[in-house]
């Protein structure tokens, strides 16, 4: 049986079929999550998409947080089940407190949406087990907010704990040690502010997202043989 991954949508989200177009022409089988019922209804993986939920108003996941799939979303990734979020999602799980530190304003207050190359730099993770350190992938950004930031004894963590999961080989935003993403401890927790579900066929400029998707739904596929 396909591993089920659950696509969470708030009211502004607006990559939620993008994610499911990908992870369903993987093979695995994706189920969208509407953010006002307090399930993940057994989905073996969970991908908080990008978008602008709630409309960004107050700060960008601030009203998310609290809508009743997050719960869910806490309960199933704080019993090692892979949760993954990406750009808006990831904002999203910082405000969760499921992940450090939280994303501000690009450095020079501007939109970026552009391909970028990013550096691989642990695969302790759900969302690069099958990719290899020192790995460059060309992967797009689509932010306004994804300015990494967190307190230096965060930060020293991260590192110590290689939960820097991807870096920005050059910095287009002002993140903090130019991180692109990071992880919980348990490395199921993922968030990036790069989009892989863009990256997931050569027709749309690079096919570099797939090891990372992958990855996720190797991660998904192992969650559910274990709950079996």
């Amino acid at each position: 049986m396909s591993a089920r991954v659950g696509v969470v949508v708030f009211p502004g989200t607006n990559c939620e079929l993008d994610v499911q177009f990908a992870v369903d022409q993987l093979g695995g089988r994706a189920e969208l999550l509407w953010h006002g019922d307090a399930t993940t209804k057994g989905v073996d993986a969970v991908v908080v998409p990008g978008g602008f939920a709630h409309g960004d108003y107050l700060r960008t996941g601030a009203i998310a947080r609290f809508s009743p799939v997050m719960g869910a979303v806490a309960a199933h990734a704080r019993t090692g089940g892979p949760t993954i979020g990406i750009c808006n999602g990831f904002q999203v799980l910082c405000e969760a407190q499921l992940l450090p530190g939280a994303l501000q304003k690009n450095s020079g207050s501007k939109f970026l949406c552009q391909t970028v190359e990013l550096r691989v730099e642990t695969v302790s993770t759900a969302l690069t087990s099958l990719a290899r350190v020192g790995d460059v992938l060309r992967i797009p950004i689509n932010h306004f907010e994804g300015n990494y930031v967190c307190d230096e004894r965060t930060l020293a963590e991260l590192r110590a704990e290689e939960r820097v999961v991807l870096r920005y080989v050059q910095n287009p935003n002002g993140s903090l040690d130019d991180i692109a993403g990071i992880c919980n401890a348990e490395g199921n927790i993922v968030g990036l502010m790069p989009h892989p579900e863009r990256a997931s066929d050569p027709l749309l400029g690079s096919s570099d997202g797939l090891v990372l998707l992958k990855s996720l739904l190797a991660a998904a596929t192992s969650r559910a043989t274990i709950l079996v």
